[in-house]
């Protein structure tokens, strides 16, 4: 049989800040070498409602202010329905730093004025102000949570079929990236944070905490590109799409990650940790 996954871009022209556009260069080599055919679909400012209910797994990377202004206007239109039913559904999504708090309550501005977010995570992110520093660096998380979240996420309607699990993300489960942000996020009890902190800052600085994972759909603050630094993360995310598109277990073939693993840990030496 010949899989096939239609990965969705979330407007890549105005969210990809960070070089987060390599997550998706990344999932569609990584399936391709596997012989999965993997063909992006970039979702823009005035795409059709039809385009998005379509997807197989979703990303949305960062952006500043007027970006983000833009997006919100054009997901009012029908589109953060869709995302949130998607979500809700089951299909798996990466949303990295303002897409992040973009998907969340509300982010507070330093002067105390609210921007509604789309509500669809349990989150909500405070600017502390300009007397607080940014969150800068590299980071290093334990993700092994989400190994536990994964076996409760297959929705209902495929509960019944021979999936199992997804696959786990073998030794990656620590990883490694940089994160460069102002606000302080806090998780509600309705999700779960993606990773614990090992080194950075994560969330907010103060709880240990780092990004949330709800349903199949993880936000984080890791950029670098992640998927490029954690290639056992990506394929957790190809395995998560396909088991729920085909509605079965797929088998993934490995890879040779030699060379990933190796810049891997030349960052965790200069890190002074051991993975």
């Amino acid at each position: 049989m010949n899989y096939k996954l239609t990965l969705g871009w979330l407007y890549p022209d105005l969210m990809s800040t960070y070089g987060d556009r390599g997550n998706i260069i990344i999932l569609q080599k990584r399936c391709e070498w596997r012989g999965i055919k993997a063909e992006i679909d970039p979702i823009t400012v005035g795409a059709n409602d039809q385009q998005l209910k379509n997807v197989d797994f979703i990303l949305m990377g960062g952006a500043e202010d007027r970006q983000q202004e833009i997006v919100g206007k054009d997901l009012e239109t029908g589109k953060d329905k869709i995302l949130h039913e998607l979500i809700e559904k089951g299909i798996p999504g990466l949303y990295i730093c303002g897409a992040y708090q973009f998907l969340g309550k509300y982010y507070k501005e330093a002067d105390g004025t609210i921007i509604n977010g789309l509500g669809i995570f349990d989150v909500y992110t405070e600017n502390p102000g300009p007397n607080h520093p940014r969150l800068i660096g590299n980071m290093v998380v334990d993700s092994s949570v989400i190994v536990s979240e994964a076996e409760q996420s297959i929705p209902q309607e495929t509960a019944s079929s021979s999936i199992v699990k997804v696959r786990t993300l073998r030794n990656d489960e620590i990883l490694l990236g940089f994160e460069n942000h102002g606000g302080r996020t806090y998780l509600g009890k309705e999700v779960k944070p993606f990773a614990k902190v090992i080194k950075g800052f994560g969330n907010n600085g103060q709880d240990g905490t780092e990004g949330a994972i709800y349903k199949n759909s993880i936000g984080t603050y890791l950029h670098g590109p992640i998927l490029a630094k954690n290639p056992g993360l990506a394929d957790y995310l190809i395995q998560t799409a396909i088991n729920i598109k085909y509605n079965k277990y797929i088998n993934l073939d490995p890879l040779d990650d030699s060379l990933e693993e190796e810049a891997r840990n030349v960052i965790a030496s200069r890190l002074k940790l051991q993975l």
